[in-house]
């Protein structure tokens, strides 16, 4: 690997922490019973206008839940609304 190559490397992996981080507080705000896991009546209790049918299309490998990796790929996407709806 060259020295340019290490640096854009390490340079990606700086940027991307941030809203990796995002992503988790964002998570933590959900994640009713702490499970480190979304479902999809935990998403739609905080985000009432997210359907199943979007909550399927954010959950990549079909489990019926969304791990850290699919709400940042979501809220990237624009598919996880950023704030929590207001009460």
């Amino acid at each position: 690997m060259t020295r340019l190559t290490k640096t854009a490397a390490l340079v990606a992996a700086t940027l991307a922490v941030p809203s990796f981080a995002l992503a988790n507080e964002a998570a933590v705000e959900v994640d009713a019973n702490g499970d480190g896991m979304l479902s999809v009546t935990e998403v739609q209790t905080v985000y009432p206008d997210v359907t199943a049918e979007q909550f399927s299309m954010m959950d990549l490998n079909a489990d019926g839940a969304l791990d850290d990796a699919e709400v940042q790929g979501a809220t990237e996407a624009g598919l996880m609304p950023e704030a929590p709806a207001e009460e």
